[in-house]
């Protein structure tokens, strides 16, 4: 049976009327909610409300944490009555451990567990959908911003991670011309991720280098440390000076929608990419540390359901070992040949001008450079840094809720 109510205030003559709110149990364990004009209630598992309840007893305000002691949990809790408040919104509840809970109707419809709801949530709060490009797409989808923006507007700043966590790729624009700019930039989100080659790090020729990046020659594309069992989330590099002979050029490509050709015209090529495991290394020193870098993981990564996770790859920084059987090394092969041919054939090549700050997710594009001259006269100087994406989506998630929004 619903249990409503029904509540008017008047002021003069006027009468203003509250929305109604009818609850009431169903099947003796859950509980619905209907407000007045929605077509269906919103249904609750007790056991959930029960875990949920946020008096003082069950729940830390500040820290917004559970206190309930779950030693003693009662997983068939019931909900004996129930209460509906349409002046204070919100719906209180009697169980039969005696307990009495109390919950706004706002709180539980932003954790309605009809599907669509879910899904929004997940969509676009949790982590936003990622949208899959093209090379030849490349300029419809980048994003451009300027520096002096994102460091001040904390809207600006919240667009910029959006266009990070939905294409992969944004540019700042004009920032100034000191190695400061990426730890600056960091910061303003959170924090820099530390790799065994520093902080932040300066991408430029060197004599005697211990990594393919500090070399004037082509760079394949490639993801950065794939031999991380967690890898740096986003990629941050800041055009200090830029050569002007030819080359020197920034590659792109989306991982993700290499994956989706795959999957869609070769698929026996995505499942191999997607199962075999491939060893990950680098072996080499820096500043004094000598390191040795192994992870195995395939050149696809997909979660439970499905989804891409990571895309990782470096034809250079592929470990001699390969512990698989005899008979999946010429297959693996073929596959991974077929994968690094699109993903060359779809990249997008475009040179930044100093002041210019590109900014990648660097667990799904695959990046790398065009071959230049290196001298006194024609010298490239790129500083970089990295950000991790639990620190880009914490700070997202502040800023939406803070400002509310978040689309582009």
């Amino acid at each position: 049976m619903w249990v409503q109510r029904f509540l008017s205030r008047s002021a003069g003559q006027l009468k203003t009327f509250s929305r109604q709110i009818s609850v009431r149990i169903v099947n003796e364990t859950n509980i619905e909610v209907l407000e007045e004009n929605d077509r269906k209630p919103l249904t609750f598992p007790g056991v959930w409300l029960r875990d949920n309840c946020l008096c003082e007893d069950c729940f830390h305000g500040s820290s917004k944490s559970r206190k309930l002691d779950w030693d003693n949990f009662d997983t068939r809790i019931r909900p004996v009555t129930l209460e509906a408040n349409e002046v204070t919104k919100e719906v209180k509840v009697k169980w039969s451990d005696s307990h009495e809970s109390s919950f706004s109707l706002d709180w539980l419809k932003e954790r309605s567990f009809q599907k669509e709801r879910q899904k929004d949530y997940l969509r676009e709060f949790y982590r936003p959908a990622t949208k899959h490009w093209s090379g030849a797409e490349f300029q419809e989808i980048a994003r451009h911003f300027s520096y002096e923006e994102v460091m001040s507007q904390d809207s600006v700043l919240m667009q910029w991670l959006q266009a990070l966590a939905v294409y992969g790729v944004a540019l700042l624009r004009n920032a100034p011309l000191d190695e400061g700019v990426v730890r600056r930039l960091a910061e303003r989100v959170g924090f820099i991720r530390r790799t065994t080659y520093g902080e932040e790090f300066v991408v430029q020729a060197k004599p005697g280098a211990q990594n393919f990046a500090y070399l004037s020659l082509p760079l394949p594309l490639h993801t950065d440390l794939p031999y991380y069992e967690y890898k740096p989330s986003v990629n941050i590099l800041h055009c200090v000076v830029q050569t002007d002979s030819p080359g020197g050029s920034n590659m792109l490509v989306d991982g993700f929608h290499i994956a989706d050709i795959l999957r869609r015209d070769h698929p026996e090529d995505f499942e191999r990419l997607c199962r075999v495991v491939v060893d990950w290394n680098d072996i080499g020193s820096e500043d004094g540390r000598e390191f040795h870098n192994i992870w195995r993981a395939p050149v696809i990564c997909l979660d439970a359901e499905g989804r891409y996770t990571r895309v990782n790859h470096s034809v250079p920084q592929r470990d001699s070992h390969f512990n698989v059987p005899l008979a999946e090394v010429l297959p693996w092969y073929e596959s991974y040949a077929r994968f690094v041919r699109l993903a060359i054939a779809d990249s997008h090549a475009f040179k930044t001008r100093p002041g210019d700050v590109l900014t990648f997710n660097n667990i799904r594009l695959l990046h790398g450079r065009t071959g230049y001259d290196d001298s006194e006269q024609n010298p490239r100087y790129i500083v970089g840094a990295y950000l991790d994406w639990d620190i880009i989506y914490s700070r997202l998630r502040v800023l939406k809720k803070r400002l509310g929004g978040g689309k582009i």
